[in-house]
């Protein structure tokens, strides 16, 4: 029973760190990262649509992204639907194809997105403490049902810390990762 309440918390974390991951991946670097885009949905005959759907994205170089929508007349939409998505940037069309220049961050701009960063690492720290206090109930009522004894429980409880000790280092260390990548010039 502990054993599974563990196995489940430890799932729990996994999945808090892959959308902190998700999180950050959105977070301009200064480099071009197809992640930027991913939110932003073009006005694909009435229906708002992932960009990804309506246009092939790549990035041929370090400071571009370029876009090559499957028809020629979606270019001006997909130009709008970035400048709406306020990403920082300034796309441009000749027709064919949108691309659009990622500048280099003033070094004003990377303390900024350093603090948005640490922000959605406590967010992760605070969705993966809220596991904990998840996990601590599931225990608590299995000692007051029956199921298992104090003695177990108090294991399980120690057992659930460790799990979130170890949980909350790794979230910090991809955000001191994200961190290094932002203020690297």
């Amino acid at each position: 029973m502990v054993n599974d309440i563990v196995k489940d918390l430890e799932a729990g974390i996994g999945k808090a760190h892959e959308a902190l991951k998700k999180e950050l991946a959105k977070v301009r670097t200064g480099r071009a990262n197809l992640s930027l885009i991913d939110g932003v949905r073009v006005d694909y005959y009435g229906t708002p649509t992932p960009l990804n759907q309506v246009a092939s994205c790549s990035t041929p170089d370090a400071r571009l992204i370029v876009i090559k929508p499957w028809e020629k007349k979606l270019c001006g939409a997909i130009e709008e639907a970035v400048r709406k998505a306020e990403l920082g940037v300034n796309p441009s069309s000749d027709g064919e194809l949108v691309r659009i220049p990622i500048p280099a961050l003033t070094e004003e701009r990377r303390k900024e997105l350093t603090r948005v960063v640490k922000r959605m690492g406590e967010d992760g720290r605070v969705a993966i403490r809220n596991l904990r206090r998840d996990a601590n109930d599931l225990l608590k009522e299995a000692m007051k049902g029956g199921d298992i004894s104090e003695d177990d429980e108090k294991q399980g409880l120690k057992k659930v810390q460790d799990a979130i000790d170890r949980g909350v280092a790794k979230a910090d260390e991809i955000v001191a990762k994200k961190e290094a990548e932002i203020m690297e010039v």
